[in-house]
């Protein structure tokens, strides 16, 4: 079963008036994963496409996707998938790819259809292609990893780059994941912004009574969003994104726009937050 739900951009003038309700419709992602079930959220900010797969024992197979225009979804598109559950198979353009928790499987313009099997839950990111590069499964020991922060400053955490000019080649999509070791719980902070893409976050690994508080908006308008396990959100690209947990989690990042630079950010000074 699939289904799609389509969110416009919104512009900064518009957020800063919107409530908690309005805010959730607009920019959280919630209930991605579904037993038995593909749901998909194609949003207006760089045609990112965020979502999950979830087979439960039965094969899911994504293929046309109507919002993209084309007959196969990686038609004109490319994908990565992050797996955040138990062992499962991910297979497109003939191969099969057993996939553990924390792999990520990068599937490039014009792979086909796409299959998941198994017990995994499947993350999945999706942005226009104008290339196919080669398909490639990266465990976490091949990733870059970059360690920042520290427990005095409650952000001790290790960056993981996967689909990333370090490891690998993409069109436009930059994917790793952020792991906040324990005591730690502040993520990105200093906050930035990047205004050249957009950015999607999955916060995971988290317990059900856990909560991370997401900060959005305008350096002097921010907001926030209260997330659980596996809730994921959408950040504009004229939008700060840190956050703030009741523990320690980790959290997917990723991007789509005009550059792959992981580098290419504004910070924001702390004395200019409101």
């Amino acid at each position: 079963m699939l289904t799609v739900e389509t969110r416009h951009a919104i512009d900064p003038q518009t957020a800063k008036r919107m409530d908690t309700e309005e805010l959730r419709k607009h920019f959280h992602m919630g209930s991605l994963f579904a037993a038995g079930e593909i749901r998909l959220v194609y949003t207006h900010y760089d045609r990112m496409i965020v979502g999950a797969a979830v087979p439960s024992g039965a094969p899911l197979v994504l293929d046309q996707v109507k919002e993209c225009g084309t007959a196969s979804i990686l038609d004109r598109r490319e994908m990565a998938v992050v797996n955040v559950g138990a062992s499962g198979k991910v297979s497109a353009a003939g191969e099969t790819y057993a996939m553990e928790r924390g792999d990520v499987l990068y599937l490039p313009l014009g792979s086909g259809k796409v299959t998941f099997e198994g017990e995994g839950r499947f993350y999945i990111l999706s942005a226009p292609a104008h290339a196919a590069y080669p398909a490639r499964l990266i465990r976490i020991g091949e990733a870059e990893k970059v360690k920042l922060g520290s427990a005095e400053t409650s952000n001790d955490r290790t960056i993981y780059q996967f689909v990333h000019p370090a490891v690998m080649t993409s069109c436009q999509l930059v994917v790793g994941y952020t792991q906040l070791h324990n005591g730690s719980v502040w993520n990105t902070m200093p906050a930035h912004v990047h205004d050249r893409r957009m950015e999607a976050y999955l916060y995971f690994d988290m317990k059900p009574e856990q909560r991370v508080f997401h900060f959005m908006g305008e350096p002097q308008e921010t907001r926030h969003l209260v997330m659980k396990n596996e809730d994921a959100v959408v950040s504009p690209p004229w939008s700060i994104h840190c956050g703030a947990g009741t523990g320690s989690y980790t959290f997917i990042w990723a991007m789509a726009g005009d550059n792959v630079d992981y580098k290419d950010v504004e910070m924001v000074a702390m004395e200019d937050l409101r």
